[in-house]
């Protein structure tokens, strides 16, 4: 219920949109946004610590303990809605 409403701040399509075209600059292949980066060769682990860091520089973000987890990275959905869920963090836990 009041994922609606935090989720309604989000902006889903850009975030898809801006981590799409960062993985496009970077590898010169403009990804699905549900294709395997990793299964398709786009992706490799030293990619993956340059996803971390530009998700964190981007979005404001820390991306820390259980989040770094390959399932997260693994497509640009999952990605986006990893930064969903990290942006929504700080604000559920505010009275402000």
């Amino acid at each position: 219920m009041t994922a609606e409403h935090t989720s309604a701040s989000f902006d889903t399509d850009a975030v898809i949109d801006r981590i799409t075209r960062f993985v496009a600059e970077q590898t010169s292949t403009a990804p699905d946004t549900d294709q395997d980066l990793f299964a398709t060769g786009l992706a490799n682990s030293m990619f993956a610590m340059q996803l971390v860091v530009f998700l964190e520089q981007t979005y404001a973000v820390t991306v820390a303990g259980p989040d770094l987890q390959l399932s997260n990275f693994r497509t640009v959905k999952s990605m986006a809605a990893l930064v969903g869920r990290l942006q929504a963090q700080p604000a559920a836990g505010s009275d402000v």
